[in-house]
């Protein structure tokens, strides 16, 4: 009798250790990367960049954004962030083992290309200002600090010659440090801002925006609407690592996209993380992230 108990009592442990290994390595844990990405630099309110760094949370930082390009004029808008301490932060963050990207574009109307020369010029000067390039007399606000690459946000205006931009930044990895070019579309595809930039096959990652977008936001559009956009992006570009784009708050005004962690968990990542070029998380942004502690509850399911 007393033999037959503690079998039993056994087999229950067992049981129970079963379904909590089941838990911890479930749906959501299919394909992991452990990536995940989030932007940073839109609210001086989010802390610095070195702060974001020292969560331990994010494997890349994305600086937004160099938002005023092609005329002739260059400006880079860090929401009140102090400039002068951004670039030892930077390297701090490398030290770390964390990429850290300056995107181009966002949602102003200071920028386009409006010629092969523009395209030319603003890879030269982004190469000389924030790259690997060291030319006499060009200030260089985040002084010696280098950033890894350059993140394609564009929303505005024309899409005509950032397939040169891309081409041109490119070109500049032979010189040194690589120039690692990644792209931030939105979600509905094809994103025709980026459209022809994306078909030179040299980005190596794509950070989707599944939100703000009632035809392929989760809570908007459904799992359905999700995976046919994301079906697309996934086999359009095979070479890249494609992220999930998810908003780490309902922004007001905004499509209420923030995807519940149960549904994420359960629904939405084990069928994104079935394409074999699923590459991580991506999160907008630091200020939201920073509210909600979201990031710190998806990181170990991206």
């Amino acid at each position: 009798m007393d033999m037959a108990f503690r079998r039993r009592s056994s087999a229950i442990a067992l049981l129970f250790l079963a379904l909590v290994l089941s838990f911890l390595a479930g749906p959501a844990t299919a394909r992991k990367t452990g990536q995940l990405t989030v932007f940073w630099g839109r609210n001086k309110y989010e802390g610095s960049l070195r702060e974001a760094c020292d969560t331990g949370l994010y494997t890349t930082v994305i600086m937004s954004f160099f938002n005023v390009f092609g005329h002739g004029r260059y400006w880079t808008d860090l929401s009140g962030h102090p400039v002068p301490g951004v670039g030892n932060d930077i390297k701090h963050c490398q030290s770390r083992h964390i990429t850290v990207l300056l995107s181009i574009g966002g949602g102003g109307d200071g920028y386009s290309l409006p010629s092969s020369r523009s395209a030319a010029d603003v890879a030269d000067h982004l190469w000389n200002v924030y790259l690997g390039g060291r030319r006499n007399g060009v200030f260089r606000p985040f002084g010696d600090a280098v950033v890894d690459g350059i993140d394609f946000f564009i929303d505005r205006g024309a899409p005509d010659h950032y397939d040169e931009l891309a081409r041109n930044l490119n070109r500049y990895s032979g010189r040194g440090k690589k120039v690692h070019l990644t792209a931030t579309p939105r979600c509905a595809f094809p994103d025709w801002h980026v459209e022809r930039a994306l078909a030179t096959g040299l980005f190596e990652r794509l950070h989707v925006r599944f939100y703000d977008d009632a035809r392929c936001s989760y809570n908007r559009a459904g799992l359905r609407g999700v995976i046919e956009e994301w079906s697309k992006w996934t086999a359009r570009y095979p070479r890249s690592q494609v992220y999930l784009g998810l908003a780490a708050a309902n922004v007001p005004g905004k499509y209420g996209d923030k995807v519940s962690l149960e549904a994420l968990y359960y629904d939405l990542l084990p069928n994104v993380q079935k394409a074999g070029n699923y590459g991580g998380i991506m999160l907008w942004d630091r200020f939201y992230d920073k509210q909600t502690r979201y990031g710190a509850a998806v990181k170990y399911w991206a």
